[in-house]
């Protein structure tokens, strides 16, 4: 890619005109972690914290912050999105939660912003019912791991 796709010729911020693009399936996976002390994954673990179903409500906040992508980043278009899929998984040998996101639709433009909002959501949402528990926690490695569609095609991250 030549340039940035958001900055007009004038160099102002602006919305990409996806008019003339074809529709393609296009699917995008995101991945953040959550690294926590022992105590917050033991909690959870055995299902003993005291806010409740911990993972489920990352799940659907996940879910929700993909569907809201355009009110949270500028310039990114509303999407009718046909799937979004949020996987948490316990790593306590790590110390730390996975989660991995899939976002797909059939449309004009892709849909790594949602993938990736959907697994920042879901961490924050993790950071938030854990807290009290461990306010050391961190969020990091967050990133888009596999895109498809569009003119591109194919890719995937490095690893």
């Amino acid at each position: 890619m030549s340039g940035f796709s958001h900055v007009a010729s004038n160099g102002k911020a602006n919305m990409v005109d996806v008019t003339e693009k074809s529709v393609t399936t296009r699917e995008a996976v995101a991945e953040s972690y959550v690294v926590m002390n022992a105590e917050a994954i033991a909690l959870i673990q055995a299902g003993n914290h005291h806010k409740g179903d911990i993972f489920g409500t990352a799940r659907i906040a996940g879910i929700q912050g993909a569907k809201k992508t355009p009110e949270l980043i500028p310039l990114c278009h509303p999407l009718m999105l046909t799937k979004v899929a949020v996987e948490l998984e316990l790593q306590p040998e790590q110390q730390r939660v996975r989660i991995e996101t899939r976002c797909k639709l059939d449309g004009k433009t892709g849909v790594e912003m949602e993938a990736l909002t959907a697994a920042s959501v879901a961490a924050l949402t993790l950071f938030d019912m854990c807290k009290a528990v461990d306010p050391s926690m961190r969020i990091e490695g967050t990133r888009v791991l596999t895109k498809t569609g569009g003119k591109t095609g194919a890719w995937s991250h490095p690893l």
